[in-house]
């Protein structure tokens, strides 16, 4: 019988995930799933326990929390590979803000369809990203890197204590509009293509979705060796009101300022001004000036629905 480890982030949602933990045993225990359960206790935590749990050869390891303990768990995974010769399947139990990894690897948010997965154990390989950030030490990811506008808009969010998920990114967004700096003059290098402009955004993503509702790839796959690019250049206050509103329908592509493409290797490179930049959500840089990111085809397995 396959061994699962749950690794908790007692802190995801907002403590949700704490208070979920009797609720999860007794499902799992519905379901005869063989586990055992382990609490975070300090950042990067969840990337260490993951790193014992394949030296153990458990067969699971499920990040129980939000898109912050999905990525920790995801590094821990991508690190293990390094050093062990047995590589867990990843699982994950959505309890946090955004759950937009989940979201994008077709894993369902919720206590019961959380632990349905676990208990089906259909598995597929999913691609991972890397980034470095001026040339120091990178970090994998699972969703996606944003650079400028919505990592701002991510830090805001971060700050609110009343207001969490789509709704507390929502109102992150329309303060950030007021108040962003000037957009970074930026080159953008990819399949031998190379972009110069001021830009507002440009988002990176193996995953379709940021913030829990924004649409940044509506199109994307996890598992086509591609990133989706969504490069958004300079526009006026009520233009990018507007975007924001196409951005929560996924209906952005086409319209001015807005650029889609696909790449498995680009540098983002502030010529003028800085990159503050998020990874999966979690803050990546605050003042960076050149990024460079790969993706890493068919690198973990994660259980999810079957369609």
């Amino acid at each position: 019988m396959p061994k699962y480890r749950i690794i908790v982030n007692p802190m995801a949602g907002k403590g949700h995930a704490a208070k979920s933990v009797p609720d999860v045993k007794k499902l799992l225990d519905e379901y005869q799933i063989e586990y055992d359960l382990i609490y975070t206790e300090r950042p990067w935590h969840a990337s260490e326990l993951t790193k014992q749990a394949a030296r153990q050869k458990v067969d699971v390891v499920v990040a129980m929390g939000g898109d912050g303990t999905a990525n920790e768990v995801l590094n821990g995974l991508m690190e293990a590979k390094q050093i062990v010769d047995h590589c867990p399947a990843m699982g994950m139990i959505c309890v946090g803000r955004g759950n937009d990894f989940g979201y994008g690897a077709n894993i369902p948010h919720g206590l019961e369809a959380g632990c349905k997965v676990l208990a089906n154990g259909f598995k597929k390989k999913i691609d991972v990203g890397h980034v470095t950030v001026d040339g120091k030490e990178g970090r994998y990811f699972g969703n996606g890197i944003g650079i400028g506008f919505d990592a701002v808009v991510g830090f805001e969010a971060a700050k609110m204590k009343r207001l969490s998920g789509f709704i507390g990114y929502a109102v992150a967004a329309f303060k950030v509009l007021f108040l962003y700096y000037k957009a970074p003059t930026v080159e953008i290098e990819f399949n031998s293509h190379q972009i110069v402009q001021p830009s507002l955004m440009v988002s990176v993503m193996n995953g379709r979705r940021m913030g829990g509702g924004f649409y940044m790839a509506p199109t994307s796959l996890t598992n086509d060796g591609l990133f989706d690019l969504c490069i958004a250049g300079v526009a006026g206050h009520l233009r990018v009101l507007s975007l924001i509103f196409h951005f929560m329908k996924g209906t952005q592509v086409g319209k001015k300022c807005i650029q889609m493409e696909q790449a498995s290797h680009l540098t983002v490179t502030a010529l003028e001004g800085t990159l503050p930049a998020h990874a999966d959500g979690e803050t990546l840089c605050v003042e960076g000036k050149h990024l460079e990111l790969k993706i890493l085809a068919s690198q973990i397995e994660v259980l999810c629905e079957s369609v």
